[in-house]
């Protein structure tokens, strides 16, 4: 539950960016920093997406405040999509799928089997790998083709993410179950 919660950032940019874009930077900025503090101080460990949507929404944030005001929704968005693209894809690389941080809090240590939680991690992340990809694709071709419409790449991001987020849920239950656990309980 707490990988969606790490997507909040994105999605409070997103619902705001309509009123300004740098107000959605720095709030988007201000949220990734609550999130990520507030996971560290109960884990003790910097999660590799809290830290780089942080460094992200922070970077673009200052940039547009103080150095190049009025950067244009597409060009942020690309930054941001090709960000968590590298965060996802390196994660991968050094044989930490970021997924695994977040799933840790969801399986207890003595009831995960090593290959089948690694297996599980490497898949998620590299699904939101693709994710990533795709909705950089599309923001990438409506940047350079000027005859696609902007409307067309959201649609296909929001499809992807949606893709990603319904896969993520449904393996978070599926893995939860196996290993004898409700992993989200809709009831307080």
């Amino acid at each position: 539950m707490s990988l969606l919660f790490a997507f909040a950032p994105f999605a409070i940019f997103r619902l705001l960016v309509g009123l300004s874009i740098s107000l959605a930077l720095w709030i988007a900025f201000a949220a990734a920093f609550s999130f990520g503090i507030r996971a560290f101080l109960e884990t003790r460990t910097l999660r590799v997406f809290d830290t780089g949507s942080v460094v992200l929404f922070g970077i673009l944030a200052l940039y547009d405040g103080f150095i190049a005001r009025g950067l244009q929704i597409s060009w942020i968005s690309l930054t941001l999509e090709t960000g968590m693209l590298f965060i996802a894809l390196w994660s991968l690389l050094v044989r930490r799928p970021f997924t695994a941080q977040y799933a840790r809090e969801l399986i207890p240590a003595g009831h995960r089997e090593p290959r089948a939680f690694a297996r599980s991690n490497y898949m998620l992340t590299a699904v939101w790998a693709a994710t990533f990809a795709v909705m950089a694709a599309a923001d990438t071709v409506v940047i350079f083709v000027h005859t696609v419409s902007v409307s067309l790449a959201v649609g296909v991001g929001l499809v992807a993410f949606a893709g990603a987020l319904t896969f993520t849920w449904r393996s978070a239950v599926f893995i939860g179950r196996s290993f004898g656990k409700k992993p989200f309980s809709m009831k307080r």
